[in-house]
């Protein structure tokens, strides 16, 4: 199994501007703090979305044959 984290651009942005706002805001100008809260206010929803889809797992599975299903989503697979 293999977990594999996919996020968006604009999820990570949210992610970096939201961790600056929180080190720095109090310190910033109102101005810059103002337009950096807006920034993230936008990014809000792809960060949302990101949240509710979690995280990816894949499943490689090796048959007795030699035959190789890689990639596969483990939820089309019973677990054992």
């Amino acid at each position: 199994m293999v977990e594999h984290e996919h996020q968006s651009h604009e999820a990570r942005e949210y992610e970096r501007l939201t961790s600056l706002l929180d080190a720095f805001g109090r310190d910033m100008p109102a101005g810059s703090r103002m337009q950096l809260e807006e920034q993230i206010a936008s990014l809000e929803p792809a960060w949302i979305a990101c949240q509710e889809r979690g995280q990816r797992v894949t499943v490689r599975v090796r048959f007795d044959l030699g035959l190789i299903l890689d990639d596969a989503d483990e939820d089309v697979f019973t677990p054992a």
